[in-house]
């Protein structure tokens, strides 16, 4: 299980550190074991600003990533109890995993991209050359009665057709509808409201019943494979090709990505020319082969 070192940035934050003369900040109990703040510092060492923002932005990864922490707590005390880092195969296994990390860890050293990379004209051609792909797909604000009904059968519950006639009615609430009668607690806690969907990230069958309607317009029941789902068109947004300032910082990671892998391949054939290699291909075909001695 890999852990992403970026997950504990918030943890750390103006306001948000933990000062020496404090009592530890408890951010998590396992058993009768608590993981503190200390305990994570570690983690802080290789975080980049894309990490960093795309953190800020989502308090529910971080959340995710302290409970793989707490998974990962727990294996290596069992581990460790089992005595399993004393098996050969696993100390071999470790010294792989050592080499690999090193190597990895010397080259991003010795091919370290520039502070100051990329300018202002190195992201504004990336954008100019790339316009296409910052293009965003039409998306719309959809609010949805759901009715469970799992299983083969097409066979419309009467729940289903007790809402429908309700809809019909002149003074029909979607939303109050929705809040009262949808199976999926959490939409029908905000009167139905899914949110926005992309056009480009929709199931087939909902793409093409949401792009038939029109802001305001509500859907004939839609049978998919969970139940039946009546759907609103709350809002549209059209598509549209993200500006500069929109992409800037996924467009300057992208950039400092790409040159990294530039200057680590150039490194490395810099590193193969002092180094000349003489491969035994007869020898190389026959490493599969148990036959062969």
């Amino acid at each position: 299980m890999k852990l992403p070192s970026a997950a504990f940035f918030l943890l750390f934050a103006p306001g948000l550190s933990v000062r020496a003369a404090e009592p530890p900040t408890v951010l998590a109990r396992v058993g009768n074991a608590d993981i503190t703040a200390a305990d994570v510092r570690p983690y802080l060492a290789n975080l980049d600003p894309g990490q960093e923002a795309a953190l800020a932005k989502d308090p529910a990864a971080l959340n995710q990533f302290l409970r793989t922490l707490i998974v990962q707590r727990l294996l290596l005390k069992e581990a460790s109890a089992a005595q399993w880092g004393k098996q050969p195969e696993v100390i071999a296994q470790l010294d792989r995993v050592r080499e690999n990390a090193l190597a990895e860890s010397y080259l991003g050293s010795v091919a370290k991209v520039p502070a100051d990379y990329p300018t202002e004209a190195d992201v504004q051609a990336a954008y100019d050359a790339n316009k296409s792909a910052f293009l965003v797909s039409r998306q719309f604000r959809v609010a949805q009665i759901y009715i469970a009904a799992p299983g083969g059968s097409d066979q419309a519950p009467a729940k289903l057709a007790t809402v429908e006639k309700s809809l019909k009615s002149a003074n029909a609430d979607f939303a109050k509808l929705a809040a009262a009668n949808s199976d999926e607690a959490a939409s029908a806690e905000r009167g139905g409201e899914v949110g926005w969907l992309a056009e480009s990230q929709m199931q087939p069958g909902i793409r093409k019943a949401v792009t038939a309607l029109s802001k305001g317009a509500v859907s004939a029941p839609l049978r998919l494979d969970d139940g039946w789902h009546i759907l609103k068109i709350l809002d549209v947004k059209e598509a549209y090709t993200a500006s500069l300032a929109e992409v800037r910082d996924a467009l300057v990671q992208r950039l400092r990505a790409a040159k990294a892998r530039q200057l680590g391949e150039a490194y490395v054939t810099k590193l193969l020319e002092q180094n000349p290699v003489a491969i035994n291909e007869i020898a190389v075909s026959q490493l599969l082969d148990k036959t062969a001695h």
